[in-house]
């Protein structure tokens, strides 16, 4: 069978090339052979130091490569290069393995046996859009599917800009003036709400009647036009989907110095959209940190994923473990003395443990004033070392940086030597869209925290110290709520494995998970 086929080149291959030594290479293979031969999904979550790496490709791209049947690969371009320039070379040259590969956003040609790469927004678009790219039945590994829920997400939103109010108006010539107050008249309404971070805002429920008048007048004209009317844009016949269903998310982003806004339109629960592409060929999701729990329960049943094989591979306790440090004197982030006892807390670590590590510091805070806050106070004593959100510059830099600047860069710059988390991560209810998603698992008595919030903060603390496990590096998670809090537990364990002290000592003679 494949799977034995896979093992013994495999296996043959780690030792002639002594890649590092990742205890589940030969478990991954084999499970993703048997997923192509049984055309049975699978979830597999890789995590540690090996997901931050991406040695667990080898192991999925040797079963693509010798499975004699056609195949996809869905990987981000980033990943897609390193795979190119750096994987298949060394794999193909070492194994004589030469199946045929292409790269394109379709399928090639109903001949074609060997193996597709293609992007995630072109794999959802086409999936999502009943579109006809990629044949029924392939079997699809999709990698990095930690960000499964952006992809998926962006590609069911529908977005209304100025190109699309001017194919509106191209569309209905006899309802120009309607358009036109309508699109003033939310521009007008957008611009009086006070600024925020996020840039965005949820429709109002006035907002939302005036483009269901809109909606109301178009349809009148198109009854009245008869089949000389033109079609109605295909922006907006996603966007009047769901225009009158409590199920969707409605907002505007704001350009303030174009003087401009977008409207978007998306369905809050995607499971039910999800549920059906799933099915239609037999699918192997790879990520770093998809679900607290090895089973994923809330992740498949946030995503529509029914029966499939989940396995989460633990990191090793040696290679892989940290230093964290949790601090137990601290206040509460929610609390006024938390801002001060922050700074100082950060400063002795930059006193006490950056002198014995090596590498840039990267402190994570997402609350806008108080990372500005922050920074001003560090630059302040430590000089030109210390930037905000921009290219690490120096080897021993001190960056203060929110969590999706860090996420976004995080793959191309040197591993911290100490990695600061002022707070957990988990998601901002003054975020509107995230109040959005929160107020409708409410209305569907649902426990928003458990399904939601948690879950992304987890995932985001495991990939954030990803990096610090190549060489044993320093975390400091200042949030005493780990302490305080029922999920507490949860949290150490996603950081597993790790030795951990309350207290900064000379030695750092830590108990593993202690």
């Amino acid at each position: 069978m494949i799977e034995a086929q896979v093992h013994q080149h495999l296996r043959a291959f780690l030792r002639e090339c002594h890649e590092p030594t990742w205890p589940h290479h030969l478990t991954m293979a084999r499970l993703v052979a048997r997923a192509l031969r049984l055309g049975r999904s699978a979830l597999l979550q890789v995590g540690g130091l090996s997901a931050y790496q991406g040695q667990y490709r080898f192991s999925y791209l040797i079963a693509l490569l010798m499975w004699p049947g056609p195949a996809i690969l869905v990987v981000p371009d980033e990943i897609r290069q390193t795979i190119l320039l750096q994987d298949l070379p060394r794999l193909q040259d070492s194994l004589s393995l030469h199946k045929p590969i292409q790269i394109g956003n379709r399928w090639p040609h109903p001949d074609f046996a060997g193996l597709l790469m293609t992007t995630p927004e072109a794999w959802f678009n086409d999936r999502l859009g009943q579109g006809d790219a990629f044949p029924e039945g392939l079997p699809t590994v999709i990698d990095d599917a930690d960000n499964l829920d952006q992809w998926v997400r962006d590609s069911l939103t529908a977005e209304i800009s100025a190109p699309a109010w001017e194919a509106l108006t191209l569309a209905f010539p006899g309802c120009q003036e309607i358009i036109r107050d309508t699109r003033v008249a939310l521009t007008h309404s957008a611009f009086q709400h006070p600024v925020n971070p996020y840039h965005c805002h949820l429709l109002t429920q006035a907002e939302r009647e005036r483009l269901q008048q809109l909606q109301d007048s178009l349809g009148q004209a198109t009854l009245q036009a008869g089949p000389s009317t033109l079609p109605m844009p295909l922006p907006w016949q996603r966007f009047w989907q769901g225009l009158g269903s409590p199920d969707f998310l409605l907002w505007y982003t704001i350009d303030r110095e174009q003087g401009q806004i977008k409207l978007h339109c998306s369905p809050i629960d995607v499971a039910p959209v999800l549920t059906p592409i799933w099915q239609r060929q037999p699918v192997v999701l790879i990520g770093a940190a998809l679900d607290p729990d090895a089973k994923a329960d809330i992740f498949r049943q946030s995503y529509g994923l029914s029966d499939l094989t989940c396995l989460k591979f633990a990191p090793h306790r040696q290679h892989n473990a940290i230093r964290l440090y949790l601090p137990d004197h601290l206040p509460l982030p929610n609390t006024p003395q938390f801002q001060a006892e922050l700074l100082l807390e950060t400063r002795r670590l930059l006193t006490f443990v950056k002198p014995s590590v090596k590498g840039p510091t990267v402190i994570l805070v997402d609350d806008l004033p108080l990372k500005q806050q922050l920074a001003a106070n560090l630059a302040a004593e430590f000089g030109s070392r210390v930037q905000v959100d921009q290219p690490l510059q120096h080897p021993d830099a001190i960056l203060v940086s929110g969590w999706k600047f860090w996420h976004h860069h995080r793959p191309s710059w040197p591993s911290p030597g100490l990695l600061i988390i002022a707070t957990l991560p988990l998601p901002s209810l003054e975020n509107p869209l995230v109040a959005g998603r929160v107020a409708y698992h409410k209305r569907k008595r649902q426990d928003w925290f458990r399904l939601y919030l948690f879950p992304v903060a987890v995932s985001e603390l495991q990939r954030a110290v990803a990096p610090l496990r190549a060489n044993q590096g320093m975390v400091a998670l200042l949030d005493t709520r780990v302490h305080y809090r029922s999920y507490g537990r949860q949290v150490l364990e996603a950081l597993s494995p790790s030795a951990c002290s309350r207290k900064l000592q000379t030695d750092w003679q830590f108990d593993l998970d202690g």
